[in-house]
């Protein structure tokens, strides 16, 4: 690890900065949330291309007096930054991400995907949203803090590359590596995206769980002529499919909505109308909720496909693959922490949630209490993906605020 020393105080004058009929005031002495966000924009960190963003971040966090390390893993970046004393009691962490998913076809977007241009307000380009901007806002929020109210404490900063792919050397990575070298969390904030509306509205108090089940059923191939003289596997994954489909798995818990199950895909790739097929696929995605866990959803699945077995004499074959379990961190002291920065800088007491996907704090929970605080997420994804300039600058005074309050004596 290497670390920086941070240059002299600068007095304070005013930077004006914007585009397109969008300007606002930036402080010398502080870190603009809005640029760092158009620099990360234009890192065409596409999963798990590394694209400059977390040579950009480390050189920016180590300029700040944090310590950096480099936790590659598997083919994938990964960043840790730490100002304060290793292993403090008290250390606020941050997580997030710098890669995103492809622009897809660049002709469709009316911006060049990774250009970062500012034009009526808002900043445009494919991670802008999901969530350079949240990174940008939290780095520049821990970087001012340190720099201007150093804490009796320690700020942890850390970014993967490995988010929207598949999660194995990412955040997972980061937090193997601290327990080997004993850096640990005692609390952490996820950047995530998170309000459908309005800047303030959620915080993400806990995520639903995320498996999918894929199914083969084999039966023995035949003429359709003659049905009788075969095993029809389609038969059997129809049936098997509508019951998973009709089945009510909960009624939600106290903070979560009813568990979901979708069938997703049947399949037999079958090209001739007159041949009853050998195998027959499906996939099967559930979302559920604290009152399950992957293992007894699992069975309940072998047990559905064995009396659909029974029943058909065809047979079935599972295999699973789960994303993450659900966890809750209970309303308590870091709800309220947030929930009260949020309220101060957004006039919005947010909603405490747990909707919505999966997101790398389903590896963090294991490490300490997190929640997740971020920006509207309406375009997270899209063509056109953009955020407001007036959002990053006001998420980041949130983050600023938590850090205060969390500090305080």
């Amino acid at each position: 690890m290497r670390r920086r020393v941070a240059g002299p105080h600068v007095p304070s004058v005013p930077r004006i900065a914007g585009g397109g009929g969008a300007r606002y005031r930036v402080p010398m002495t502080q870190l603009d949330p809005v640029d760092l966000t158009q620099k990360l924009v234009r890192c065409p960190s596409v999963t798990p291309e590394e694209g400059g963003a977390l040579r950009l971040l480390e050189a920016e966090l180590a300029g700040a007096g944090f310590e950096t390390a480099r936790v590659d893993r598997g083919g994938v970046s990964n960043l840790f930054a730490r100002w304060g004393e290793k292993g403090h009691p008290r250390t606020f962490g941050f997580n997030g991400h710098t890669d995103v998913v492809p622009p897809g076809d660049a002709e469709d977007w009316a911006r060049p995907p990774f250009s970062g241009d500012i034009e009526g307000g808002k900043l445009w380009g494919r991670g802008a949203c999901d969530m350079k901007s949240g990174v940008a806002a939290f780095v520049a929020a821990a970087v001012d803090f340190v720099r201007d109210t150093p804490p009796d404490g320690a700020v942890i900063v850390t970014v993967t590359g490995d988010e929207e792919g598949d999660a194995e050397h990412g955040t997972r990575a980061i937090l193997d590596w601290m327990e080997e070298t004993g850096e640990a969390m005692s609390a952490c904030l996820v950047g995530e995206p998170t309000c459908p509306e309005r800047l303030g509205d959620t915080l993400k108090i806990g995520r639903r769980g995320s498996m999918t089940a894929y199914l083969t059923a084999t039966g023995v191939q035949g003429h359709s002529a003659y049905p009788h003289r075969a095993k029809n596997p389609v038969a059997a994954m129809a049936i098997l499919a509508a019951r998973l489909a009709a089945h009510e798995l909960d009624r939600g818990t106290e903070h979560f909505d009813p568990s979901t199950l979708a069938v997703t895909t049947i399949d037999t790739g079958n090209p001739a109308n007159n041949v009853i097929p050998a195998t027959c696929r499906a996939t099967i995605n559930i979302r559920f909720n604290d009152a399950h866990g992957s293992a007894d959803l699992s069975a309940w699945l072998r047990g559905e496909a064995d009396r659909v077995a029974e029943e058909t004499g065809a047979t079935f074959s599972l295999r699973t693959q789960v994303s993450g379990e659900s966890f809750l961190t209970p309303p308590g002291p870091l709800s309220d922490l947030v929930s009260a920065a949020v309220e101060a800088e957004t006039g919005i007491r947010p909603e405490l949630s747990t909707s919505g996907g999966t997101s790398d704090a389903r590896f963090v929970k294991d490490h300490c209490p997190v929640v997740e605080f971020g920006l509207v997420g309406q375009s997270m994804h899209k063509v056109d993906e953009h955020v407001e300039l007036g959002d990053i600058i006001r998420l980041k005074a949130v983050y600023r605020r938590i850090l205060e309050g969390y500090f305080t004596p």
